[in-house]
């Protein structure tokens, strides 16, 4: 990712690309680039993901102490 991203922004991006795709709007050689582009912005939502819930599981066992 270049810039600092957060997840409703990646999330976005994979529904636009999404949509070209169930348009097909996308010709041949795009469409190896943006499927890369999507399998990079799924990764960084699982990353996201993953973070937020070790993040909330931490908060709820500092406040169960």
């Amino acid at each position: 990712m270049e810039k600092k991203m957060s997840y409703k922004e990646a999330m976005a991006e994979i529904e636009q690309i999404v949509g070209l795709l169930e348009e097909n709007k996308l010709d041949v050689d795009e469409l190896g680039a943006k499927v890369k582009r999507v399998s990079q912005l799924i990764a960084f939502c699982r990353s996201k993901l993953h973070d937020t819930e070790e993040e909330v599981e931490n908060i709820l066992k500092t406040m169960e102490e």
